[in-house]
């Protein structure tokens, strides 16, 4: 029932924060406050940064003061309030909007997060599913959130999509307020020195942070890939779903994903060496996708997406679990909104070298495949020699 409770919430706080954000530049630049682009999109990578901070801040107040539920519930509170601050017309009415959305978010993610990974300590087994689910809900969310909002935005008005995502900031809000928190977690391996649990911790701060860098540098070559081919759509590869390529096959693999964790073991550390290496093949296919693409290069492209498409589903919540599993369920909020501050960094720091990697993306694709292919070596030696001394040494 806590599942359910935490997913809806989830559900429509992506669905919030996607959409509006999905028509915020264009609302920046219209008739209302028209400003000029450069600002605008100033203004919104502003927002993006200060993400980072906010988060630290609000798991700090959740973990140490108010108690991660009261801090999500806070947080809800300040984002719902912040969207339909931008329904004020004017400057200020959309800087305090931002605002309050910056802290608000910093409040409710890393405390929500938190509250879904406690959940399943006392089911330690069910931990790599649980967190699948999640990432399943959240890009199920931020892609129903961007087509509804967006579609409300641009047919009745930005106010009214606005409203729309103050709605759903409120839903998600009264939810919270309907959960239970888990007050006893027992979930402690004392087998694993702390030494152990500190450099796994740090391992999935390095993990994450070379995953999402490598997808933003290919992402500007994957778009324009996109663009080109989508000149030559089809009944089964229309423009638009095309657009959405890696939502469907997130949704569609993930459930499949998400039933297989439930029910097969298999050990975190090779679910990652899996997403790596398939990684690798999505870029590996990338990069034999010529600069200018014909239409028979739809499928490949579409090959390359699906398997990019397992490649984060078998990373990006595993590392999300990992995390959970081996930090003090006390400080978790603090440590999942530490872990994410190099992988924010490090995306902020590349936006200088995108205009060099937009016009080598062969580069970019090459690198890719290097990275991901030495993660891979990497954790099979980890997976046939590292984790079998630590076993042993458990033993001694």
């Amino acid at each position: 029932m806590q599942t359910l409770i935490y997913s809806l919430s989830l559900f429509f706080e992506r669905a919030s924060y996607y959409g509006f954000r999905a028509i915020l530049i264009l609302y920046m630049i219209g008739e209302t406050l028209n400003m000029d682009r450069s600002e605008a999109f100033s203004i919104y990578g502003t927002l993006a940064g200060s993400l980072i901070i906010s988060k630290v801040i609000g798991a700090i107040f959740g973990d140490l003061v108010t108690g991660n539920k009261t801090a999500t519930v806070i947080g809800g509170i300040l984002q719902a309030l912040g969207v339909f601050s931008l329904c004020i017309p004017t400057s200020l009415g959309l800087y305090i909007g931002l605002f309050l959305i910056v802290l608000g978010n910093g409040f409710y993610t890393p405390n929500i997060l938190s509250l879904f990974g406690k959940n399943y300590l006392n089911s330690i087994k069910l931990l790599d599913s649980g967190f699948t689910l999640y990432y399943l809900v959240v890009n199920l969310a931020a892609t129903s959130g961007i087509l509804l909002i967006g579609y409300v935005g641009d047919k009745l008005g930005f106010n009214y999509g606005f409203i729309l995502a103050g709605i759903f900031m409120l839903l998600s809000t009264i939810l919270i307020l309907f959960s239970k928190t888990a007050r006893d977690v027992t979930y402690d391996d004392t087998t694993i020195s702390n030494d152990i649990k500190i450099i796994k911790i740090i391992a999935v701060v390095i993990l994450l942070t070379l995953f999402w860098g490598i997808y933003d540098l290919s992402s500007s070559h994957t778009y324009t890939l996109q663009t080109q081919l989508s000149d030559f759509s089809t009944a089964l590869f229309h423009e638009d779903i095309l657009n959405y390529l890696n939502p469907i096959f997130i949704f569609v693999i993930g459930v499949i994903i998400c039933i297989l964790w439930l029910y097969v073991y298999i050990s975190q550390s090779f679910k990652l060496m899996l997403g790596f290496i398939f990684g690798a093949l999505s870029f590996l296919i990338l990069f034999s996708i010529p600069e200018i693409p014909a239409q028979e290069h739809l499928l490949v492209y579409s090959l390359s997406i699906g398997l990019f498409s397992i490649a984060e589903l078998c990373i990006a919540p595993i590392l999300y679990s990992v995390l959970t599993q081996y930090s003090n369920p006390k400080y978790l909020a603090i440590v999942i909104s530490l872990a994410t501050v190099p992988t924010y960094s490090v995306i902020l720091l590349m936006g200088a070298t995108k205009d060099y990697f937009y016009d080598n993306p062969k580069t970019a694709i090459i690198l890719s495949i290097s990275v991901m292919a030495i993660l891979s070596i990497l954790l099979l030696i980890y997976i046939l020699f590292i984790r079998q001394l630590i076993v042993v040494k458990k033993h001694d």
